[in-house]
């Protein structure tokens, strides 16, 4: 019989009295990390029975703009970094990062 390990990824939202977030927190217990503040959080799952992708957006109103441009691009960057190891297509990862370049060019990200 194997051992299994089970860890758990967990998310705490505050919401304002219209319901739009004003804090977030994450907790992951095995990482060290408890309820650790986040201005935004991006969460794709992947349904594999109907092939699609599952998303949960967040971000609190006191996220400044110029910081999300930052998220985003630090985002785009991880997923190709994260296509590249999980499909092995580096043709399409380098095109990925090109256009991560272009992102940060275009938003005046890079110096």
């Amino acid at each position: 019989m194997s051992n299994t390990h089970k860890s758990e990824i967990n998310f705490l939202v505050e919401l304002d009295e219209n319901r739009i977030p004003e804090k977030l927190y994450w907790t992951a217990k095995d990482g060290g990390v408890e309820m650790e503040e986040s201005k935004a959080i991006m969460l794709s799952v992947w349904d594999s029975k109907a092939k699609e992708s599952m998303r949960i957006d967040l971000w609190t109103k006191d996220m400044p703009v110029d910081e999300m441009k930052i998220f985003f691009h630090q985002t785009l960057v991880a997923m190709s970094d994260t296509f590249q190891r999980a499909t092995g297509d580096e043709k399409m990862s380098a095109t990925m990062k090109d256009f991560c370049e272009y992102f940060a060019e275009k938003l005046e990200l890079t110096k």
